[in-house]
């Protein structure tokens, strides 16, 4: 995995577990992940070492994938997001379908599609 999707990874993770992690392991964490802080600056900016940084890093991390190993959390989001995305294609085609077979609905049919691209209720035609 490379390092940004790993880093990515890792934020998707901190937002799941976060309030598991302790108060510094979750500031520590956070500045590394979200505000891409480096090593030295999150020791500067938090007045412990950089290997106290690095450490504190690591043991989030091995806390954070021992969680979703066990929960799944993540995981199984991303399976329901995957999930969502191919059906609202196969629905989208469907409706592309159904806008060639009936032409005098294309109009109301775009508005469908419309408002399914941006992820808008429809709202009720009076």
């Amino acid at each position: 995995m490379r390092t940004d999707e790993k880093n990515l990874e890792y934020l998707r993770l901190l937002d799941a577990y976060g309030g598991l992690l302790t108060g510094r392991q979750k500031d520590v964490c956070e500045l590394y992940y979200m505000y891409d802080l480096s090593l030295t600056e999150i020791a500067e900016q938090k007045g412990i070492s950089k290997q106290s940084v690095s450490d504190t890093l690591a043991k989030s991390r091995a806390l954070m994938d021992e969680y979703e190993a066990k929960l799944r959390h993540v995981a199984l989001n991303r399976e329901a997001d995957l999930k969502y995305s191919e059906m609202l294609t196969r629905t989208l085609r469907a409706l592309e379908n159904m806008k060639a077979a009936h032409p005098d609905l294309a109009s109301e049919i775009d508005r469908i599609i419309s408002l399914m691209q941006i992820g808008e209720e429809p709202h009720p035609v009076h």
